[in-house]
């Protein structure tokens, strides 16, 4: 148990099961090979603390190397079923719109997923481009559909039409429907397949419609309970980092060591939110609110290393504790640009419907951020993350939180 542990921890660090990393047989192998590494590294320190937990020293050198070997294969025969496209489903993509492109560049990213789209079925009075390379066949015309699919050996046909009023051909769909063939909507598609909602095309009905969006009493109750308790767990572990930082700032530039900044929290309330200072005293003094930048000058020598290893944020568990903020959930933002960006983004406002967070889908799937645009791609996490709130996404993004913490990304 211990060594399949720490073996799924070490291939996790070396981002094996990010799905990039099915490209290349030789990469995988590297990464194979360093993470086999981390793992004997990991378990000689357990086994030096704990010396009963040994299995053998033979044992264990012929157990690294069939576990190498087996790993090794394995993941190459994934990566060329990947390729091959093997137990792939066949599929129509209805519609020829943004809301199509959108969705063949989802699965164009994600070449793990199960769906080979044999054509594009697009309305007659139609001739939009799209993003495609000139590989999928472009049908015109809605009438005889069906036949079509099954002629194609179509397995499912995903709706992806940007305008359905007086377009939508309910029924040939019905009649696939019914002959067997699967009817997919294009944008719980797309969400199931991004991780993000495509905020730009959805509809009120179809958020109203549409599974999730549960806020029990008791998942509110037993989330603020684990927020208080975690919290002050981490405030007394991380205590001694948290005088190092303190230390270290002071010691550093002019100013105060915290930094206190307004923040929009749950239903709009306004709350203040403690950092520690990593900018210099006064930095938005002659430029007002503005966005923080790669290489912002006004960052300071320590304010640079707390940043990147997110020690900075610590602070915010008291805000945790006091219960304006959670662990997980949108990151909070300042009223200044909330009043920008809600008359700006569609569903803007749906975000304040959850405490915010000291972390969040959107920050673990998105990097920093610092534009009107970078907000909107935010945001699709964010509502993603509100429809499907529930302790395993909650667990999943603390996970992820801790490896990108741990090697030091996206840090601004």
């Amino acid at each position: 148990m211990l060594i399949a542990l720490l073996t799924q921890i070490s291939l996790y660090f070396n981002d094996l099961y990010e799905f990039r990393s099915t490209d290349n047989a030789l990469d995988i192998a590297s990464r194979l090979t360093q993470s086999i590494g981390m793992t004997s590294i990991a378990l000689a320190l357990f086994y030096f603390i704990w010396p009963e937990m040994i299995i053998g020293r033979w044992i264990f050198f012929v157990s690294l190397v069939i576990l190498l070997f087996f790993l090794v294969s394995w993941r190459i025969v994934y990566s060329i079923a990947i390729r091959r496209r093997f137990f792939s489903e066949k599929a129509f993509v209805l519609g020829d719109g943004d809301l199509a492109n959108d969705i063949l560049g989802a699965i164009q990213e994600r070449r793990d997923l199960s769906y080979d789209i044999e054509g594009i079925v697009a309305p007659e009075n139609t001739h939009n481009e799209l993003e495609r390379g000139n590989i999928i066949s472009v049908y015109r015309g809605f009438e005889g559909l069906c036949d079509l699919a099954e002629e194609q050996k179509v397995d499912s046909v995903i709706v992806a039409l940007d305008e359905k009023r007086g377009v939508m051909p309910y029924n040939e769909l019905l009649n696939c429907k019914i002959r067997g063939i699967n009817i997919i909507d294009g944008e719980s598609f797309y969400e199931r397949v991004s991780g993000k909602l495509l905020v730009e095309k959805i509809n009120p009905s179809w958020l109203i419609f549409s599974d999730g969006f549960v806020k029990s009493r008791f998942i509110r109750i037993s989330k603020r309970v684990i927020d208080l308790v975690a919290s002050a767990v981490l405030l007394v572990l991380s205590s001694p980092v948290i005088f190092l930082a303190a230390l270290a700032i002071k010691l550093d530039s002019r100013g105060p060591i915290l930094f206190f900044q307004e923040r929009a929290g749950e239903f709009g309330k306004v709350f203040i939110l403690y950092k520690f200072r990593s900018m210099k005293s006064n930095a938005e003094e002659e430029t007002g609110p503005v966005w923080a930048t790669e290489d912002d000058v006004r960052i300071t020598r320590v304010g640079r290393i707390i940043r990147k290893l997110r020690i900075d944020e610590l602070p915010q568990l008291w805000c945790v504790f006091r219960g304006d903020m959670s662990l997980v959930g949108p990151r909070p933002e300042r009223p200044y640009f909330v009043e920008q960006l809600k008359n700006k983004i569609p569903y803007y406002n749906e975000r304040f419907t959850v405490k915010p967070g000291v972390t969040g889908w959107a920050q673990v799937k998105y990097p920093y951020g610092a534009s009107e645009e970078d907000a909107l791609e935010k945001l699709k996490y964010e509502l993603y993350y509100i429809k499907n709130m529930s302790f395993l996404l909650d667990l999943i993004v603390i996970f992820h939180t801790v490896k990108i913490v741990l090697l030091g990304r996206g840090a601004r």
